[in-house]
Parts: structure tokens; sequence; C-alpha cells
């Protein structure tokens, strides 16, 4: 098997060595992100679902700059959402700001009932620049 080339932001490590995964892995050109979560540094969840949604954006920005990625590089999204209809209306607020212009990348979501104490997960795919 091939090594892989994982990828690790700053901070936030905690969480990582306590489920013991990686942040993404690196595949030739294309990027895949771990689910990230509304996490503080030290993995607990945020409370405030708006700022856990928020910080899960943030905690994916994080994963993309280390990879020398950004948004615009995404091209499939995948979010999973403990109750997702009365929480899409704040997922589409933070959303609108990360990816406000069209084409958008390709976008599932699903509803699931446990999230590791989390309501918002969001995990992706993306095309490293060149």
């Amino acid at each position: 098997m091939a090594q892989r080339d994982a990828i690790f932001p700053a901070g936030r490590q905690a969480l990582y060595d306590i489920n013991k995964y990686s942040a993404a892995i690196r595949s030739a050109d294309l990027l895949f992100v771990s689910g990230q979560v509304g996490s503080r540094e030290d993995g607990s969840p945020e409370p405030d679902f708006q700022a856990q949604v928020q910080l899960a954006f943030d905690n994916l920005a994080a994963v993309l700059t280390a990879a020398g990625a950004t948004f615009d590089d995404i091209v499939d999204v995948t979010t999973f959402h403990t109750d997702p209809e009365t929480q899409f209306a704040a997922v589409n607020a933070v959303r609108a700001t990360v990816f406000g212009e069209p084409p958008y990348p390709n976008w599932t979501a699903v509803g699931v009932n446990w999230l590791a104490g989390f309501d918002f997960e969001i995990k992706v795919i993306a095309r490293l620049p060149r």
C-alpha cells in the first residue's frame, strides 16, 4: 500500500489524536478532507449551533490552507445534520458567505442521529491548485 500523504492544520491536534484520523489525505491533485466539526482546540463542541457551523467552516478553511487550497478548489461537499429541517437556514447563512457565487460545488446533505456530541459536520473533496 502506498504511504498516505496526511495533511494537518495547526491546532486541534487533540481531536485527531483522540479519534485517530487524519484531517485530510492528498492523492495526486485531489484532497480528501475528513469531516470537520465545530470543535474548539481541545476537541470539545461549540455549544451554540450557529457558532458551531461557522467554526466547522473555519476548521475546514484551516485544513484547506494547510494543503495550499481554498474554498474555490472544492468540487464536492457532504454535510451531516442532526436536525436538518431546523438547522438548514443557519447552515445556508454560513454557506452563502463561503460559496456565494456560481458555479457551486456538488453538495449532498444527510440527516443523521449522532455526530459524537456535535450537530453539524462537513467533509469535502478539493482539486489542489497546480
